[in-house]
């Protein structure tokens, strides 16, 4: 047997198993930036306003509002027994209307006024059987205070209110920059609302 041979095919095998290994590690290396700016664009898409994971209402599961990003958002503090509560009517109406345009209405139920003592469940059952709410709700929320929510407390920062009421309602554009507040006696019909709505969906995110 010719041991020369052996000799310089076993160290060819050897080169090409290096090669191969090499390789890969090259392409590793050079996929990783990739990877990190895929990374990083991600996150930067999700605005900080909404860079914050809730409770749905029901079924408490956790949920991104991240998924909203680059949709005009209304952010509204709800309570079941207020004399603004028949308000879900209209913000219903509002969502159906706008959705397609890309609006969407987010409900907070909120005991900080005392009018929404009941569980996730009630409060659940309540939205749908009285007012057939579709939009999306999540859990009872704190909105004023020191124990507020985060999101409540940007949007607190952001505009230099804090919910005076039941139904405050605060307008984020496709930017994720807040673009007003709106008191409980701008029901969702009000047509400064509404101008401020039609206005943000034609803006380019």
């Amino acid at each position: 047997m010719n041991h020369s041979w052996v000799k310089q095919w076993g160290g060819s095998l050897l080169m090409a198993v290096l090669a191969a290994v090499l390789g890969l590690g090259l392409d590793a290396a050079q996929a990783s930036p990739q990877t990190a700016t895929q990374a990083a664009t991600k996150t930067a898409a999700c605005p900080a306003i909404l860079s914050h994971t809730v409770e749905r209402l029901q079924d408490e599961k956790p949920q991104s509002l991240c998924q909203y990003a680059g949709k005009v958002v209304l952010v509204v503090n709800t309570a079941s027994f207020c004399g603004f509560t028949s308000q879900y009517k209209g913000l219903e109406a509002l969502n159906t209307q706008y959705k397609d345009q890309g609006l969407v209405v987010l409900g907070f139920p909120s005991n900080d006024f005392a009018q929404e003592k009941g569980s996730n469940k009630d409060i659940a059952d309540f939205c749908e059987s009285t007012f057939g709410v579709k939009f999306p709700m999540f859990t009872k929320t704190q909105v004023t205070g020191d124990g507020a929510a985060p999101l409540y407390k940007q949007l607190t920062a952001q505009t230099g209110q804090k919910p005076r009421w039941n139904f405050h309602k605060y307008l984020i554009g496709r930017d994720g920059k807040v673009i007003d507040q709106y008191s409980s006696m701008t029901g969702p019909d009000s047509k400064t609302l509404l101008s401020a709505i039609d206005k943000a969906l034609k803006a380019k995110p």
